[in-house]
């Protein structure tokens, strides 16, 4: 199974939809990989910039409600994948890029507007650790730490476990 965590990358806008995460023009693209150059290119957010260091060295996203929004399509999970992101925390998703996320073995954890505040305020130079049998992330940013219970379903754990929904059904049909 792999690592989950590392740097976090901190997208503070609700409604963040598929288009914004790979836009549409690159959906005829036939690897994933070629996907890679172009995640976030259009998300619209005040000083964002997709080039940026900060953005290449993410591993973890932290973000607003309702994520994934838009057209269902496995490209939006896939293009994170490609660019070593398999971390995706949020008070909300919506439920088709949630459970893309889980068919390719990522997590997508949500977890209260409560909560979600308390991350963004470590925003210089965190870093997010997952305890992923115990249902925990670990927050860090300069000395600064907190702890997050979250859940998620027995089935989405084991498609994780897998490495995915491929995975999954390869090793039980």
């Amino acid at each position: 199974m792999k690592e989950f965590g590392g740097k976090v990358l901190f997208l503070d806008r609700s409604d963040i939809n598929t288009d914004e995460i790979i836009p549409a023009k690159y959906l005829t693209e036939i690897s994933k990989d070629a996907l890679k150059p172009h995640m976030l290119e259009d998300l619209k957010l005040g000083g964002f910039d997709p080039r940026s260091p900060g953005v290449a060295d993410a591993r973890v996203i932290v973000t607003r409600a309702n994520f994934g929004c838009g057209s269902s399509r496995e490209h939006a999970p896939w293009v994170f994948e490609m660019n070593h992101i398999n971390v995706v925390i949020a008070s909300s998703f919506a439920r088709i890029f949630r459970q893309n996320m889980f068919n390719c073995g990522m997590l997508a954890i949500e977890l209260p507007e409560s909560a979600i505040d308390r991350l963004f305020s470590h925003k210089e130079g965190a870093k997010v650790s997952v305890d992923f049998q115990g249902n925990k992330l670990t927050i860090e940013s300069g000395k600064r730490k907190e702890t997050f219970d979250y859940s998620i379903s027995e089935f989405d754990k084991a498609l994780i476990r897998a490495g995915g929904w491929v995975d999954f059904a390869d090793a039980r049909y």
